[in-house]
């Protein structure tokens, strides 16, 4: 079928929706009166809002690797189609963005394949904003999970255990990636012995609010891949920790579904 054909079957049938709308508009407004003073939004049992934990990605987003990794370009416009359409170009882990475990192994889960029981976890939030203030290259470190259980209990099943450093206040500036003269990148992550740690537990995820699961300087991904093989999943520049309790909230990941993926752009947000 040709584009006009297809603009035009578009057209004929957004036209029709609309005389079906007004017609029952009138009688769905009377009964929204009626019901309108006693609904409540849908919510988790015990949670009393919603946290939005994603950055609004665009072109100029920062990215590992220093450049663009995100393009869009319109296809159709309402002025002219009557609908708006954009195709995209865009690498999977750019942006607030999930790692499948396929992402650093031969065979692991891809994206497609994480258990959606997976994907709705209790969320612990470990705090190293202060010494991240002191030092770019701070790292979550087996100490700072012992003193996260000293403080809330051991980690709970299924668990997202995430790094709240500050970075993502930056995520607008250079300091986001913050690159020195020998072109190495400096900010916070989890060091390899805590990702070892937390695999003696039943956590799934982990989650950083920087650029990596890994510090910035690391050379070799050795909490990637310590941590993606084993089937557990990460997210990268996760925002607003600053808003969410060190335990008691649940992590919602909107990931992507697409075959044979090694993440992706994911919604994600926290019932509190």
């Amino acid at each position: 079928m040709c584009d006009a054909c297809v603009i035009d079957s578009v057209k004929k049938k957004m036209l029709s929706r609309r005389d079906i709308f007004k017609t029952a508009s009138a009688g769905i407004a009377a009964a929204a009166v009626g019901t309108a003073a006693v609904s409540t939004p849908v919510m988790a049992s015990g949670a009393n809002k919603v946290e939005d934990m994603t950055h609004e990605l665009h072109e100029g987003f920062p990215s590992f690797f220093g450049t663009q990794q995100f393009f869009r370009e319109q296809k159709f416009n309402y002025a002219e189609h009557k609908f708006n359409l954009l195709e995209l170009r865009v690498n999977e882990h750019l942006g607030t963005h999930i790692d499948a475990p396929l992402h650093f192994s031969e065979n692991g889960q891809s994206v497609a394949e994480i258990p959606v029981d997976n994907l709705v976890v209790p969320l612990c939030v470990i705090d190293i904003r202060e010494k991240a203030a002191n030092n770019a290259d701070a790292q979550v470190t087996p100490d700072d999970i012992k003193a996260w259980i000293s403080d809330h209990g051991p980690i709970p099943d299924r668990a997202c255990i995430a790094m709240s450093s500050g970075w993502d206040k930056f995520v607008d500036s250079d300091k986001f990636r913050n690159v020195d003269s020998d072109e190495k990148m400096h900010f916070p992550g989890f060091h390899v012995e805590a990702a070892q740690m937390l695999l003696e537990t039943k956590a799934v995820g982990l989650a950083s609010d920087s650029l990596s699961l890994d510090f910035g300087q690391s050379g070799d991904f050795a909490t990637h891949y310590a941590w993606l093989p084993t089937n557990r999943w990460g997210i990268e520049c996760l925002a607003n920790l600053d808003k969410v309790p060190a335990k008691g909230a649940t992590l919602v990941v909107g990931a992507p579904k697409h075959r044979g993926g090694t993440g992706g752009q994911s919604r994600i947000f926290a019932l509190v």
